[in-house]
C-alpha cells in the first residue's frame, strides 16, 4: 500500500501542483500498490483523485467512535465525501478527528500498513500544529521508503490565528463620562 501525508496549509495552486506530482509519482511506480488514505483533508482528496486516475484501488480510513463513524469537522466533510466516492473500500479507525494527537496517531497507523509514503513536506521541523516532519521520521524509522513531494514554487498559506472579536467602538460618547470642552482641552 502507498499513503500520503503532509502539510494541511498548502496554497490552492500548490495543492493542484501536488496532485499533479502525485499522478507522476504513481505512474512511475511499477507495482499496482493500493492507495491508502485517512479521509477528510484537501490533501487526502488530491491523493485519492491521483490514485483513482492511476487505476489503482483506493482504501479510505475514517474516524470512528466504537463501530460508528465519527462526525468530521465541517472543513473536512467535503474532501471526505470525495474520497469515499472514489474508494473501493472504506474502513473505520477509532480516533477523534478533532484531536491533533489522535490524528497523528491515526496517520502513524496508516504509515505502519504501507510500503511507501508520499510526504508533502517543505523540510520544516515539527511544531505544535504540523506533524509532517514527525511522520516522515516515523516512516523512515520503520523502514518505509519516503518520497518527499514539494513542487517548485510550492507555498504554504500563512496561519490565520483566531482573534477575539473587536469591541465595538461607541458612535457617541457615553453620557456618563464628562467630555472636556475645547476650552478645557486647550488649557491642559
Amino acid at each position: 500500500m502507498i499513503t500520503a501525508v503532509g502539510h494541511a496549509d498548502l496554497a490552492p495552486d500548490t495543492r493542484r501542483a501536488v496532485e499533479r506530482e502525485f499522478h507522476v509519482r504513481l505512474e512511475r511506480l511499477g507495482d499496482p500498490a493500493v492507495g491508502l488514505v485517512r479521509g477528510g483533508t484537501a490533501l487526502s482528496a488530491a491523493f485519492g483523485r491521483a490514485v483513482h486516475a492511476s487505476g489503482r484501488r483506493l482504501v479510505v480510513l475514517l474516524p470512528a467512535r466504537g463501530a460508528v463513524p465519527a462526525a468530521l469537522p465541517p472543513a473536512d466533510r467535503g474532501p471526505a465525501r470525495e474520497v469515499i466516492a472514489l474508494a473501493e473500500e472504506v474502513r473505520l479507525l477509532a480516533y477523534d478527528p478533532d484531536s491533533r494527537d489522535a490524528c497523528v496517531s491515526a496517520d502513524e497507523a496508516l504509515i505502519s500498513q504501507c510500503s511507501r509514503l508520499l510526504a508533502v513536506w517543505d523540510g520544516s521541523p515539527t511544531d505544535g500544529r504540523d506533524a509532517t516532519a514527525h511522520l516522515v521520521a516515523y516512516a523512515r524509522a520503520r523502514g518505509v521508503p519516503v518520497d518527499v513531494v514539494w513542487p517548485v514554487a510550492a507555498v504554504r498559506e500563512p496561519i490565520r490565528h483566531e482573534t477575539s472579536p473587536r469591541r465595538p467602538t461607541a458612535l457617541f460618547p457615553s453620557p456618563l463620562v464628562p467630555r472636556k470642552s475645547r476650552d478645557d482641552q486647550r488649557s491642559s
